[in-house]
């Protein structure tokens, strides 16, 4: 039986910010036993097993065009993902975050048409400036330049996931983009040694990863993109920062302090005020 995941634009993307950080918590204690680039593997390639299994793409019946954007779709979701886990291996994990957005932000400001979406823009970005350790000393320079790579395949993605949503169906796009990704990142899994290492509990974290941090997110996300524009995507994706301050506050502890807590309004707000405006420009 085929997944059918029917849910409004909007929810959708908040459903799968929420799913990604739980995903994330269960990466960060994957990192210690395989290390981040079997972690990646093993995330990205159960993610396609599930998924192929789920919507049984009929390959044979792809044109040349779709061939061309799921590819490529495929590839920048590999890439962000496996750019990203090397880079929350040497800072923060919030801090990775919050600076892999500036890829999204970016999009947001360039694909941007009217003067009230700069308010959102604006306000997202002080949300995310709040949010990031700035003042941190001792940061590692490759974990930092390697979270706003991530942010570049970030934002190719959601410029990729638009193009493709709108020529296949949601579900067996991110199936095959999957697939590829997996072909991308399988190598250096293997290389890394992490694999391994792997015991039936690490497989069955991994599966909950996969599931978590790939195939639910991804295939929210796909359909989201179909009916949003671009822009407002990457403004609700804001909140991207304040939920992983939030995971960090349930899994690890940590308290949120008064600057946290602004930057998770000013995320907030944002985000309601982009979907308001994508909303009402719709009628």
């Amino acid at each position: 039986m085929k997944i059918k995941i029917n849910l409004p634009p909007v929810p959708a993307v908040l459903l799968s910010i929420i799913s990604v950080q739980c995903g994330a918590a269960i990466a960060k204690g994957l990192f210690p036993e395989i290390g981040a680039a079997a972690t990646a593997s093993l995330r990205i390639g159960l993610s396609a097993i599930i998924l192929l299994a789920a919507f049984r793409p009929n390959i044979t019946k792809l044109d040349a065009k779709q061939w061309k954007y799921v590819i490529l779709y495929g590839l920048s979701l590999g890439a962000m993902n496996m750019v990203f886990y090397m880079a929350i291996e040497r800072i923060p994990i919030g801090l990775g975050v919050t600076l892999e957005f500036v890829g999204p932000l970016l999009l947001a400001i360039f694909s941007s048409k009217k003067a009230i979406d700069f308010i959102w823009i604006v306000l997202a970005a002080i949300g995310i400036a709040l949010i990031a350790p700035w003042t941190s000393n001792g940061l590692n320079l490759i974990g930092v330049l390697l979270a706003l790579l991530a942010g570049g395949f970030w934002a190719a993605y959601i410029i990729l996931g638009g193009r493709i949503s709108k020529i296949m169906k949601g579900g067996e796009a991110v199936a095959v983009g999957m697939l590829f990704a997996t072909l991308l990142i399988l190598p250096f899994g293997i290389f890394s040694g992490g694999l391994n290492q792997l015991s039936p509990k690490l497989l069955g974290l991994g599966a909950s990863l996969a599931l978590l941090s790939s195939a639910i997110p991804f295939t929210l996300e796909i359909n989201a993109l179909k009916q949003l524009p671009a822009r407002t995507f990457s403004i609700l994706m804001s909140l991207e920062p304040a939920m992983a301050a939030l995971a960090a506050f349930v899994f690890l502890q940590e308290y949120l302090s008064l600057t946290e807590c602004i930057a998770v309004a000013c995320v907030v707000i944002a985000s309601a005020g982009s979907a308001i405006t994508a909303k009402r420009s719709k009628v």
